[in-house]
């Protein structure tokens, strides 16, 4: 391999220097943890999965042959949030995720996706479909008496009509459940399989049950790495047994192309929990591989 060792590339994602918000694609950290969990949080997930994604730099992977490095993209840092003040901070995050064509955020735990939906929908005046990948429905209608939290921002997003429920998959539940979150989950119209289900399906069955759900119309993808057992990815608050293998969720990303994804995050990557940084690389390839989608739409 030539060029300079993986170590002396820039601290952007995927060493990307580029730091223009008005281009075509951009990466951006979320550090926001609310903190409503007895782990550490996810404050430094962000920058763990810059890290991690040194290692992504020195090829292209010969399942696509593509290098996301080659899109319009730029990687703008950290969004600003206003500490101890959730709604001031998904207010924030709102507004500078509005600014952005296509973007790829770094969390940070699952709270901040509701204020990137809420851009996102708003500006393309319409509600999304959503492949929700996570261990936990995250429907609960408040989180440990939070109304806004790492737990609910799927029940705002439906009640806010960000998202059509009809058009919203969630794949690998099975954290325990309150029946009356379950049921009214499914009332809805969502289409949620559980984690057991999604490992007998396997990756190409599962993509076109996604593919089936989601249609041609525009998508966001919100991947909880929690969605990988935590023999994969232990970095993370809420583990739960009985997970996706790492493979199983990059075999499902793969074969997702031609769907008209509009913007992705990871969460929920706790570095103090982590081992040799397999949850951070975990989350970065899931970014990448999102990315190598959008690639080879273009």
């Amino acid at each position: 391999m030539a060029g300079p060792p993986t170590f002396a590339t820039p601290p952007g994602f995927l060493g990307i220097a580029r730091a223009d918000p008005g281009a075509g694609f951009v990466v951006a950290g979320v550090p926001l943890d609310i903190g409503t969990t007895n782990r550490a949080g996810t404050r430094d997930g962000p920058a763990a999965i810059r890290r991690a994604s040194r290692m992504l730099v020195d090829g292209i992977h010969p399942e696509h042959w593509v290098d996301p490095r080659d899109l319009d993209i730029a990687d703008i840092g950290d969004f600003a949030i206003a500490l101890g003040d959730i709604p001031g901070s998904l207010a924030l995050i709102e507004r500078q995720a509005a600014a952005c064509q296509h973007l790829v955020a770094l969390g940070g735990e699952h709270g901040i996706t509701l204020a990137l939906l809420r851009a996102l929908s708003r500006r393309l005046g319409t509600p999304l479909g959503l492949l929700h990948c996570d261990a936990h429905v995250d429907t609960w209608a408040d989180n440990f008496g939070q109304a806004f939290a790492h737990g609910s921002p799927f029940y705002h997003a439906i009640r806010e009509r960000l998202v059509d429920p009809r058009r919203m998959i969630q794949i690998g539940i099975r954290s325990p459940v309150d029946r009356a979150t379950w049921d009214w989950t499914i009332a809805q119209g969502v289409t949620t399989v559980t984690g057991q289900e999604a490992q007998e399906l396997g990756p190409a069955a599962l993509a076109e049950r996604v593919r089936g759900v989601l249609g041609a119309a525009p998508a966001y993808l919100s991947f909880d790495i929690d969605c990988l057992d935590p023999a994969f990815a232990p970095g993370t608050g809420t583990p739960e047994i009985g997970g996706l293998a790492s493979w199983q969720a990059q075999g499902l990303l793969r074969r997702l192309g031609g769907l008209d994804f509009r913007g992705m995050d990871v969460v929920e990557v706790s570095p103090a929990h982590d081992v040799a940084e397999i949850t951070a690389l975990a989350a970065a390839t899931l970014a990448w591989e999102y990315l190598a989608l959008q690639a080879l739409r273009r």
